[in-house]
């Protein structure tokens, strides 16, 4: 890959998540401040994420592949998700916000894959050259954080109270014109379907792959992925109001720890791999999720604070240990013929399904827990996943079976 081409690609990823970094990890701050939303409320804001995941892929599998360059796609659903984010911008009421949000994710969720897919197309061997171009997305969220906390002070006690956090949808509706423009200079990325062939929606939604459950390990898997993202939902939804009223000072800065130790335990991720096995490799993850809901319950923004900090810093360990090899493990039980069909598969259940029920869950958990004074019984919001993470770690224990470690003991 030539650097021109090298340098576009990175800022394209710098954009892209700066754009989601922007605005969703102070959304729920957001609603509650600005929008004086419940808990269902928010929930179903933030379930427009799970509702973009799942139309996703037909927007890629429909246009995307069959009849558009991936890159003019990109140009034309970002200069939309501007207008979309103004709008937003401009929202005082949770019913005319929602229709604008959940348009919005509709069409943003399809740019993951085609960022992907531009970067793709320009590389000989993507195993080794992507993630030298995805980090730059890590970082891009990680700026979006530092900015909103130490320069623009929209997350502060003052500054939240004022309503300032609406001024998140304006900046990443800029950024949102910048990539959209930008993306017309990528290089071109013709799409890989012939527009003659027929449309299999089995395979759009990766349910040609639902053969693989007939695996045992993989149907475990399957189902505890679908589980793990309850839990997961609840740190979307809640960390950053919760870090807001407990009184931790810049909390969205604060929370970009997590992408650094997303970056860290990345390069760490092959070292335990290889040494571990799958099998423990995941449940490390798993059990990192009920221990920083338990640091979270038990923590303050006082003499405690570090709790909350090292809650923040495993979302590495959280994301990485379970995401990211659960993707290495589909992909090596897939084979060939289902190696696509397979992923999109894991990520319907998950992104989908799974943090559709979770975000449900956390937001009826939070109203639960809402006392009458308005303030939140954040203990219990956060016990109840960490009980639920530490429950699918021990299924996972019990049912999954180490195939490597299986075919040793056997042949012994």
């Amino acid at each position: 890959m030539n650097l021109n081409n090298r340098i576009k690609l990175s800022f394209m990823m710098f954009l892209e998540f700066f754009i989601w970094g922007a605005w969703f990890v102070t959304l729920g701050t957001f609603l509650g401040n600005n929008l004086s939303a419940t808990g269902s409320q928010s929930a179903s804001v933030f379930s427009t994420q799970s509702w973009g995941a799942i139309i996703a892929p037909f927007i890629i599998g429909l246009i995307a592949d069959r009849y558009f360059n991936a890159e003019k796609i990109l140009g034309v659903l970002h200069l939309i998700g501007a207008v979309l984010m103004y709008q937003m911008y401009n929202a005082t009421d949770i019913n005319v916000f929602y229709p604008y949000v959940l348009a919005y994710m509709i069409l943003f969720m399809p740019t993951l894959a085609l960022v992907n897919s531009v970067s793709f197309n320009q590389m000989k061997d993507p195993e080794k050259e992507f993630s030298t171009i995805r980090v730059f997305g890590t970082i891009g969220w990680i700026v979006a954080g530092l900015l909103i906390s130490f320069y623009f002070h929209w997350d502060s006690a003052e500054g939240a109270k004022d309503g300032l956090l609406k001024n998140t949808f304006l900046m990443a509706g800029i950024a949102s014109v910048i990539l959209g423009l930008f993306s017309f200079a990528l290089p071109k990325t013709p799409p890989k379907a012939v527009a003659g062939d027929k449309v299999k929606v089995s395979e759009i939604l990766g349910l040609d792959a639902l053969k693989l459950l007939k695996d045992k390990n993989f149907a475990i898997f399957f189902v505890s992925s679908i589980l793990i993202c309850i839990p997961l939902a609840f740190y979307y939804q809640n960390a950053h109001p919760f870090l807001s009223n407990v009184g931790v000072a810049d909390p969205t800065g604060k929370m970009t720890i997590g992408q650094i130790s997303e970056v860290l335990f990345l390069l760490l991720l092959p070292v335990f791999f290889t040494k571990f096995g799958f099998k423990k490799t995941i449940l490390v993850g798993m059990l990192a999720w009920a221990l920083r809901y338990a640091l979270f319950a038990y923590g303050n923004a006082s003499d405690l604070g570090f709790m909350l900090i090292i809650g923040i810093a495993l979302h590495g360990v959280c994301y990485d240990f379970f995401f990211v090899s659960g993707q290495i493990y589909t992909n090596s039980i897939a084979g060939d013929k289902y190696k696509s069909s397979a992923q999109g598969l894991i990520t319907l259940a998950t992104y989908g399904v799974g943090m559709l029920i979770g975000f449900e869950v956390a937001g009826y958990i939070t109203d639960t827990y809402k006392l009458a004074d308005g303030t939140v019984n954040w203990k219990m919001v956060w016990i109840i996943p960490s009980i639920i993470s530490l429950v699918v770690f021990l299924l996972f224990t019990v049912f999954f079976t180490d195939k490597k470690k299986e075919e040793t003991q056997f042949t012994a």
